[in-house]
C-alpha cells in the first residue's frame, strides 16, 4: 500500500495524514459486542505503517475502552500517532443521556483520558458538541488553561454552528472542526465550511457514506432492527428516492473500477486541501480500499454530475446530523 499524504490542519497547526482513522467501531458504544481487540490493534498498527497518523476517539467510546485500546496500540509508537479525543457526552447502560461541559468536568475528563491512553499530552482535544448549557468562553477557556498545563497541544471543536465556531476561535485559535460531511450531507457548505476556511481551520469530515446510504449496498426496506429506521431519510418513499440518486454513484463506480464507498470518500477529499476524510475501521481488510480512495481523481464532468445529482436538498429526509 502507498503511504498517505500529509496536510496541515490550520495555518500554524500540526501536520497530519490526509486520511484519518476513526476508532469508534473498535469499541461497543450502543451496547453491542466489542470487536476483536487483537484485530483492532493490528488495524491501528497497519494504519500507522501506511502513514495514517490521525487516530480519532472519544472518552465515551465504550466507557473508556477505546482509549485503553489505543493506548495499547501506540505503546512504543507514540511519535507515530496524532491522538484526537472528544469529551463531554455522557452515556449510561449504552444510552446517551446528555452532555457535561462544566469546567470542573473537563478537568476531570482529561486526566482520565491521559491515564487510559498512557500518554502525557493529547494532541487534539475537543468537546463532542455544545448545547448552550455552558458558555463557549468557559469551555474553550478551560481547554486553553489545560493546554498551558501541557495536557494538550491543539484545540478542536465538533458538530457546532458557524457562530459558535467564531466565538470559540475568539477565545483561542481552533485547529480543527470535526463535522459530518458527504455527498448526501452538504448543509455545512452554506455557512459553516466557508467560516472554517476563512478562519484557517481544518475540517475532519466523518460520515462520508452518510450512514451507509452511499455504499450502494442498501436495499428497500431496511431490516426491522436497523437503527436507521428512526431517521426519515431511510423511511418509505424517501429511501426509494434517495437510492435512485445513489444509482448514479454506483454507475460511476463501475465505470471507474472503484466502489461507491471509495468514490464517496474521494469526493470529500477533493473538497479542499484542509479537509480530511475520517473513516471508521476495525479490520485491516478495509485499509487498502480506503487508502486507494485517496488516489482517485475525478474529471470535471464527473464532478459536475456528482454535484448536480447530490445538490443540496436532493436527498430527502433527515438524520441526527440535520441542523
Amino acid at each position: 500500500m502507498k503511504t498517505i499524504d500529509k496536510i496541515q490542519l490550520d495555518q500554524n497547526g500540526p501536520s497530519v495524514s490526509k486520511l484519518g482513522l476513526g476508532c469508534m467501531r473498535m469499541s461497543s458504544i450502543w451496547g453491542g459486542s466489542t470487536p476483536d481487540e487483537a484485530e483492532s490493534i493490528a488495524t491501528i498498527h497497519e494504519a500507522l505503517d501506511n502513514g495514517i497518523n490521525f487516530l480519532n476517539t472519544g472518552d465515551f467510546y465504550g466507557a473508556g475502552h477505546n482509549e485503553m485500546l489505543i493506548g495499547k496500540a501506540i505503546k512504543g509508537r507514540r511519535d507515530d500517532a496524532f491522538i484526537s479525543v472528544k469529551f463531554g457526552a455522557i452515556f449510561h447502560n449504552g444510552q446517551w443521556i446528555g452532555l457535561d461541559l462544566r469546567p470542573v468536568a473537563i478537568k476531570n475528563f482529561i486526566n482520565y483520558s491521559l491515564t487510559r491512553l498512557g500518554i502525557e499530552t493529547i494532541d487534539l482535544y475537543q468537546p463532542s458538541r455544545m448545547d448552550n448549557s455552558v458558555p463557549i468562553e468557559d469551555i474553550i477557556g478551560t481547554i486553553a488553561d489545560l493546554k498551558k498545563e501541557g495536557k494538550l497541544r491543539y484545540i478542536g471543536v465538533s458538530e457546532i454552528t458557524a457562530q459558535q465556531l467564531r466565538r470559540a476561535n475568539e477565545v483561542h485559535p481552533i485547529s480543527a472542526l470535526e463535522i459530518g460531511y458527504s455527498l448526501a450531507e452538504r448543509q455545512i457548505e452554506s455557512e459553516l465550511l466557508p467560516t472554517a476556511k476563512e478562519l484557517g481551520i481544518g475540517i475532519v469530515a466523518f460520515a462520508n457514506t452518510a450512514e451507509g446510504l452511499l455504499t450502494g449496498e442498501l436495499k428497500v426496506p431496511l431490516a426491522e432492527n436497523d437503527y436507521r429506521n428512526h431517521f426519515s431519510r431511510f423511511q418509505g418513499e424517501n429511501l426509494v428516492h434517495n437510492l435512485e440518486k445513489v444509482e448514479v454513484l454506483k454507475q460511476m463506480a463501475i465505470n471507474k473500477s472503484y466502489t461507491p464507498t471509495q468514490l464517496a470518500i474521494a469526493w470529500v477529499k477533493e473538497q479542499g486541501d484542509q479537509i480530511m476524510p475520517l473513516v471508521s475501521m476495525s479490520r485491516r481488510s478495509r485499509l487498502p480500499e480506503n487508502i486507494q480512495a485517496m488516489e482517485i481523481v475525478f474529471t470535471p464532468e464527473e464532478m459536475s454530475l456528482l454535484n448536480t445529482t447530490f445538490a443540496s436538498g436532493a436527498i430527502l429526509g433527515g438524520t441526527y446530523l440535520q441542523r
